[in-house]
């Protein structure tokens, strides 16, 4: 009778996940690419204009905030480009950061059916989703690359930094989402609590505005928010302004983007074990 050849199928172990779970994140790469490759397809779906809402929700909240903080407030624009590419220029880093938290916070859920009868390291599902976010990025990058051609304004030296500041808010966004995921399996009330808080910090952020309006004696504070450093970074980088940057609050920020991804992925490993009961 032939031997039998032992299958390369996972053996599992007692206490494997703990051991072995970084080397298991690459061994299950592809099952990271299908699940960001499946809500990309599926993400407009049944839609009238498809990918087009990528585009149409920043343009229009830029209408929004131009009408009302650049028209009815006057507020002042930022290193005196348009008002309104100041505002498109900060709507790119905020709506990857708030479109990548949502998402992740409901991807462990949404995905309830194949965390409870698989073993696959959990970070993937909601690391996916930040990915799918990333592609709505890339296509309002496009976008502003536009507009920028139409109101004739082009960077200098300084959009080589564009990568350092998107890193940062990639940072911010994981983490948020991998703490809030946690917490969105045990208590569903994080559903609705989320989008609310998303939607103020819109409003605190320096989108609408320029955060060289917040008093001086309140900048270092207003810094902890990770997203001024990168809405500021993002503007200086694309726009190009006669105002230096604020290394300080942006070291601050950085540093605060970092701790909160490292806070999420602790968070996030150490409840992962009882996802499968609770979803």
């Amino acid at each position: 009778m032939p031997a039998i050849k032992p299958s390369s199928a996972l053996i599992i172990e007692h206490g494997r996940a703990d051991r072995h779970y970084w080397q298991d994140l690459w061994r299950y790469r592809e099952l990271f690419q299908v699940l960001a490759w499946r809500d990309i397809s599926v993400r407009y779906k049944q839609t009238v204009i498809g990918a087009a809402w990528a585009v149409i929700r920043p343009v229009l909240t830029m209408v929004v905030f131009t009408v009302v903080f650049g028209k009815l407030a006057r507020l002042p624009s930022d290193g005196g480009a348009p008002y309104s590419l100041m505002v498109f220029a900060a709507m790119l880093p905020w709506s990857f950061f708030s479109t990548a938290v949502s998402d992740a916070a409901n991807s462990v859920v949404g995905n309830a059916n194949l965390i409870s009868k698989v073993y696959f390291p959990r970070l993937i599902v909601p690391t996916s989703a930040v990915v799918v976010a990333l592609i709505d990025f890339l296509i309002g990058l496009a976008i502003l690359a536009v507009l920028m051609i139409w109101f004739q304004v082009s960077p200098g030296w300084s959009i080589l930094l564009l990568p350092a500041f998107m890193v940062i808010a990639a940072a911010a966004s994981l983490g948020a989402g991998l703490w809030v995921a946690s917490l969105n399996v045990k208590y569903r009330d994080f559903r609705h609590i989320t989008p609310f808080v998303i939607q103020l910090g819109l409003y605190i952020s320096p989108v609408g505005f320029s955060s060289s309006l917040v008093p001086e004696q309140w900048r270092l504070l207003y810094s902890l928010n990770p997203m001024v450093g990168v809405i500021d970074g993002f503007r200086w980088s694309l726009l190009g302004s006669d105002r230096p940057l604020d290394l300080q609050g942006l070291a601050v920020g950085t540093l605060v983007a970092f701790l909160i991804l490292w806070r999420g992925v602790t968070r996030f490993r150490a409840t992962e074990k009882r996802f499968a009961d609770l979803v």
